[in-house]
């Protein structure tokens, strides 16, 4: 078996929060994933009863999914694990839900997730996200100095508004976000500009900004490529989030359709992957 890469789709990004429109049902949702060509999901390990509904199908469907979850303490992590022996998930994907100031108070959380996730058998990546642990990336460079082998999952939008990038991007950055993609055992996809943490990737105005990112996601599809084993799966989790991460009008409508450009999202990573995939 070679390497693979599966494309998920995050059920919070499923969500339309329009004031004079109700919701899609999860189920509607669920189907909308499968017919759209989706490899499966990102679904919130919090709730049993939703974490067992959603699972049940996308197993149904011989789809995958990974298990969202956002620990303040250690202990927080054992039912989520708990969770996943049950339900199964290609892996844990672990926001911080703490915000230290100090390397040294992050050090104890990190060993004792990693020591429940060894002890489990279960894979748990630690995303990049703001208002987290990995909120600066300065900060988060720091704790890979301590934990070189930690695994990341990498969602690059955070940095570059976090940072506000000058643009051009000079090569002094893009060798910091590379060394978080060296680190990194999946990718969550949004669109970011220097001011703006989700753009719409279909609007001329942004092909910078998309071109920039699918630079980076091909480095990252490359640097995993050399790490990961001959039989390894690579998740991808198109994560275009609701608002107020969807910019929105005077009218509070979004400016674009969200669900479209999951879908175009979707196939961008499939060709930049069949790409590095076919390459001599």
């Amino acid at each position: 078996m070679a390497q693979q890469l599966r494309v998920l789709q995050s059920l919070w990004a499923m969500e339309r929060r329009l004031a004079n429109e109700s919701e899609w049902p999860l189920q509607d949702q669920l189907a909308m994933i499968r017919v759209a060509g989706f490899d499966g999901a990102g679904v919130r390990f919090i709730d049993p009863v939703f974490a067992t509904e959603v699972t049940g199908f996308l197993r149904s469907h011989d789809m995958v999914w990974q298990a969202q979850c956002y620990p303040k303490t250690v202990d927080d992590l054992k039912p989520v694990l708990e969770l996943v022996a049950r339900l199964g998930a290609d892996h844990v994907n672990l926001q911080a839900d703490v915000r230290p100031q100090q390397l040294a108070h992050c050090i104890p959380l990190l060993d004792g997730w990693r020591r429940l996730a060894e002890q489990a058998g279960i894979a748990v990546h630690i995303e990049t996200h703001r208002d987290r642990m990995t909120t600066d990336l300065f900060f988060t460079l720091k704790l890979l100095d301590c934990f070189p082998d930690l695994r990341l999952t990498a969602d690059l939008s955070h940095y570059l508004v976090g940072r506000e990038f000058a643009w051009p991007v000079d090569d002094v950055n893009h060798s910091l976000i590379h060394r978080i993609l060296d680190n990194a055992w999946g990718l969550h996809g949004r669109i970011a500009s220097r001011e703006q943490v989700q753009i719409s990737l279909s609007f001329p105005q942004h092909q910078d900004w998309v071109k920039l990112f699918l630079g980076w996601w091909e480095y990252g599809i490359r640097s995993w490529k050399r790490r990961a084993g001959p039989d390894a799966v690579l998740t991808f989790l198109c994560e275009l989030g609701p608002p107020p991460y969807a910019i929105t009008g005077a009218d509070g409508k979004e400016l674009s359709d969200r669900w479209t450009e999951a879908l175009i999202m979707k196939d961008m990573i499939r060709a930049l992957w069949d790409q590095v995939a076919h390459e001599p």
